[in-house]
């Protein structure tokens, strides 16, 4: 099964059609956050739930959290948009989370890792280079607005990667795996752009240049 991927509401579109500065191109503003699921929405099991970090380790080894232990490491609030590639935007969200740097600290990766493969319920996977995966904003998201994340939205864990389309940061996140080589993700297998960047309308993978992702 695929995770969701969500898509655009008509809902709280600027009623005049106007272009919005902040918005990436073919983007539209979306007021509200619309919620559409390929598949059902995972029910969360405290008791088994565990966070992994996996493959190419400094160490050579896994790292394991439960909940409990996850959810205590440092929190931290970014104010970030959120762009999906079905066209709608959300802007200035306040995200509460773990910061993505907070695992590369406790859970370093071996020097010749160049990507990450972030895995979520069901198999779902989206693969990020390294680079974009430490990126100062990104984080692993517990909450939005100071409440926690509903389950339709993620919870208990959502990966946000503000800088690049919403499908590269997956709901309902269960471990990262280091890579030193890239590999394709669930929508990246199926057409979508390896990279994703919102401001180069990174949407498809028939817009790759030769260097942005393996082959298909």
């Amino acid at each position: 099964m695929g995770q969701p991927l969500e898509h655009e509401s008509g809902e709280g579109r600027d009623p005049a059609g106007a272009t919005q500065p902040d918005l990436p191109p073919g983007q539209r503003l979306q007021r509200g956050w619309p919620v559409t699921h390929y598949g059902p929405v995972p029910k969360f099991r405290p008791e088994r739930w565990e966070f992994r970090v996996f493959g190419a380790t400094a160490d050579g080894g896994k790292h394991c959290w439960t909940h409990e232990e996850f959810t205590a490491l440092p929190h931290t609030t970014v104010v970030a948009d959120l762009h999906c590639v079905t066209k709608f935007s959300m802007l200035g969200a306040e995200w509460g989370g773990i910061p993505a740097s907070t695992l590369l600290d406790l859970a370093p990766p071996a020097d010749d890792v160049t990507h990450v493969m972030v895995w979520a319920e069901y198999g779902f996977s989206s693969n990020l280079r390294l680079s974009d995966f430490a990126g100062e904003q990104v984080l692993f998201a517990t909450h939005k607005d100071g409440e926690l994340l509903t389950a339709e939205h993620g919870f208990p864990l959502r990966l946000i990667v503000p800088h690049l389309y919403a499908w590269k940061g997956p709901k309902w996140v269960r471990g990262v795996e280091y890579m030193t080589a890239d590999r394709r993700g669930f929508w990246e297998e199926r057409g979508y752009h390896n990279i994703g960047d919102p401001w180069q309308e990174q949407r498809y993978s028939y817009q790759e240049l030769p260097g942005d992702g393996p082959g298909l």
